[in-house]
């Protein structure tokens, strides 16, 4: 077979090899102001933002979707968005419970009312995602670029390692920052180090992030900066080999083990947890870039602006007017 003929059948198994993507939807969305944010319509149909994230993704190659869920959101949650999805895409769920951790440490946070965060979310889906997978958030829409090089990346990836034994292969949408801030208050954002050949060498969490004239002003360590507008910033998007979940397990137990019984609010976070393997050799992360705009209703007001974005992206052909 001539190299045409191989690049061919190359082609043909990556369109076939099995992919997952992870929808986080059991935050409590407390800066919303009420409601579930998650289930916000924002299209003109009813559509919700994760009804564009599961085109987009769908498009891109993806062939399953879990979403992660609280356990007291299944019934609206099926009715207004899961019924509908799985007559398109294979769809699975996970929940994310406050009382899913160890048996030796139940009981000992008695007074905490929201569950550990999206490493504990993520961590949700070990018995149910055997293949490499995508993580989202709910209420993020990222735009198709990411979904496309994400499901590339993967695909050309093993499970486990690239170069060198023991490294796990990780990969990450690195966004623009300019065009993942919100009109209606501050941000948080991951700052991204990335060097000559695209990999990630430190992530920075940086609060308070609002845009200035031509740069942005925030928060580190408890002190103003100021950040270029053009900087890469993770916004929680991780392309993940199946063999994450045993370190995420790992992790986890270390975690709570750590804390005493009046820690009511640490949690256990993808990109601290990334981060520290990233510290320690044990994980490679390529940043694949995007330029598409980021848009999320983080507060209510936000809403409007969503909308009127989905409404401009479908009149520019992206989307079909009804989108289901």
């Amino acid at each position: 077979m001539n190299e045409d003929g191989r690049n061919g059948a190359q082609r043909s198994s990556l369109v076939k090899k099995d992919m997952t993507l992870v929808i986080m939807a059991a935050g409590i969305g407390s800066r919303f102001g009420g409601g579930i944010k998650q289930l916000e319509p924002v299209g003109p149909n009813g559509e919700i933002i994760m009804d564009y994230s599961i085109h987009d993704a769908v498009e891109a190659g993806f062939n399953k979707v879990v979403f992660v869920i609280r356990k007291n959101l299944e019934e609206d949650f099926k009715r207004i968005i899961g019924s509908r999805i799985e007559k398109k895409v294979n769809v699975a769920y996970a929940y994310q419970e406050l009382g899913d951790i160890p048996e030796e440490y139940k009981g000992r946070w008695k007074d905490r009312k929201k569950p550990w965060g999206t490493g504990q979310a993520v961590l949700s889906c070990k018995d149910i995602v055997k293949e490499p997978f995508l993580v989202i958030n709910a209420d993020d829409y990222y735009g198709k670029e990411a979904y496309r090089a994400i499901y590339g990346h993967l695909s050309c990836r093993n499970a486990e390692t690239v170069g060198e034994p023991g490294i796990m292969d990780i990969c990450m949408a690195g966004f623009v920052l300019k065009n993942t801030l919100s009109e209606n208050g501050t941000v948080t954002r991951g700052v991204c180090c990335v060097n000559k050949e695209s990999m990630l060498t430190d992530i920075e969490e940086t609060y308070d992030i609002t845009g200035k004239d031509g740069y942005a002003s925030a928060l580190r360590d408890g002190r103003e900066i100021k950040i270029s507008l053009d900087s890469s910033v993770s916004m929680n998007m991780w392309g993940l080999p199946p063999q994450f979940f045993g370190k995420l397990e790992q992790g986890f137990e270390e975690f709570l083990a750590n804390l005493d019984g009046n820690e009511l609010k640490k949690e256990y976070l993808l990109p601290q947890i990334i981060g520290d393997m990233l510290g320690k050799k044990e994980a490679r992360v390529k940043v694949l870039p995007s330029h598409d705009r980021w848009f999320g209703v983080t507060y209510k007001e936000d809403k409007a602006a969503v909308v009127r974005a989905i409404r401009g992206l479908i009149e520019k052909g992206m989307y079909p007017g009804k989108l289901y």
